[in-house]
């Protein structure tokens, strides 16, 4: 009765504000401010193993994420917006994880919906869970536990997360150990967001958009060493503290809807960037794929698109009205070097097009040069090899601290 009384006293301060009518400031009034996201997209045959497709039954998944910013009562986003059935979620737990798939047992909390144990996720919809009174702190990491007892089919996935996952036959939603955990992979599945509680004002959040450079290919596994979490982590040493949420999807372009590597960027921005609750600033970083697969890539199934620089900013132009729109603060970054890299050098005019538009045009409220920082200063087509993870097209961990390090944080909202 005590915890249920303080979740009623907990939704009743939350009331009066929601995602929808937290408008973005310096700081953000009382309410929901997600602190944690990640870019739901269609069952990817890129993930290895390919659990997406199949799906889940009578399995429990184990999923670690790290947040950027705390709060005093947490709640979780689910997603089924890929599936084409409703997805049972038979339980589900969070708790403060510990070492390899572990969690804290003192910690954990058995996520409800409308306080009851097992709900449904409508297809095509997303769903938060009810308050649990578990308190985060900046940069801690929680641990997600689903348990599916009924099949669900191919599952919302993000492919590639960089983080273990984990799986085991049968429940295992409170196991505090993960000994049942025998197979794992570095996917996550029907997870959204992960918000906390706001009872006094805070700094607005900030979203990184983009592709699979700002989703952190390249970065050491298990680590958080991807651009946002660096922002991150820069943010509070400084002790300021605020959320920065990962929407980058690997592949993603601009202009092209893809069955493997997510929705066009004008199409998921609502969802990904507008929706989020407490935001006040998006970074947006994406084009390079837009120009890269402009001649298809037939080994994944996608198609030419040619797609011009002119295209390519407008489709930008597109992006800033939307953020616009919900008055939230919009800034560009360049598109990085990428001389060596699997894609045609014959896009490099495109890339310096886009770059010269987002640099001078004004039309971004700010800018951040990723392509200055980062390139080779020999070969400023080329990415700097001290910066490189050896595709020469995305960062090494080194990288994406420079990439965090570029950012004013007075351009931040």
């Amino acid at each position: 009765m005590r915890t249920l009384r303080a979740l009623v006293i907990l939704l009743l301060l939350l009331s009066p504000v929601t995602a929808a009518n937290a408008g973005p400031a310096s700081t953000q009034p009382a309410g929901w401010t997600a602190v944690w996201a990640a870019s739901p997209h269609l069952p990817s045959k890129a993930a290895t193993p390919n659990w997406a497709e199949v799906g889940f039954a009578n399995h429990t998944l184990r999923q670690v994420v790290r947040v950027s910013d705390g709060g005093p009562a947490t709640r979780v986003r689910l997603t089924n917006r890929y599936g084409a059935r409703p997805l049972t979620v038979t339980a589900a737990t969070i708790a403060r994880s510990g070492p390899d798939g572990s969690i804290q047992p003192d910690t954990l909390r058995h996520l409800t919906v409308n306080l009851a144990m097992s709900f449904r996720v409508a297809a095509g919809a997303d769903l938060a869970t009810d308050p649990v009174l578990l308190p985060l702190a900046p940069l801690e990491s929680v641990t997600i536990t689903l348990y599916f007892a009924e099949p669900t089919g191919p599952a919302t996935q993000h492919a590639q997360a960089f983080a273990t996952t984990y799986r085991a036959a049968g429940d295992h939603r409170a196991d505090p150990t993960a000994a049942a955990f025998a197979e794992t992979t570095m996917s996550w599945y029907y997870l959204a967001g992960v918000d906390v509680t706001n009872v006094v004002q805070r700094r607005a959040g900030v979203v990184a958009f983009g592709d699979s450079i700002t989703e952190g290919v390249g970065s050491t596994l298990n680590a958080d060493n991807r651009f946002p979490d660096e922002l991150a982590e820069r943010l509070a040493a400084a002790g300021t503290a605020r959320p920065v949420l990962n929407q980058g999807i690997g592949g993603n372009r601009v202009t092209v809807d893809s069955s493997w590597l997510g929705d066009a960027a004008l199409r998921r921005f609502r969802q990904d960037v507008l929706d989020q609750p407490g935001v006040g600033t998006v970074i947006i970083l994406e084009g390079i794929n837009d120009i890269g697969l402009s001649a298809g890539a037939p080994e994944i199934g996608e198609p030419a698109v040619p797609v011009s620089a002119g295209q390519l900013i407008a489709g930008h132009r597109d992006l800033i009205r939307q953020a616009r729109s919900r008055g939230l603060r919009v800034i560009g970054a360049t598109i990085l070097p990428y001389r060596g890299s699997p894609y045609p050098p014959e896009g490099e005019a495109e890339r310096d097009a886009v770059n010269q538009w987002i640099r001078t045009s004004g039309e971004y409220d700010a800018v951040i040069d990723f392509d200055t920082v980062l390139a080779d200063p020999a070969d400023r087509d080329r990415l700097n090899p001290v910066y490189d993870s050896g595709d020469h097209l995305h960062p090494n961990d080194a990288g994406y601290r420079a990439m965090a390090a570029a950012v004013n944080p007075a351009d931040l909202r």
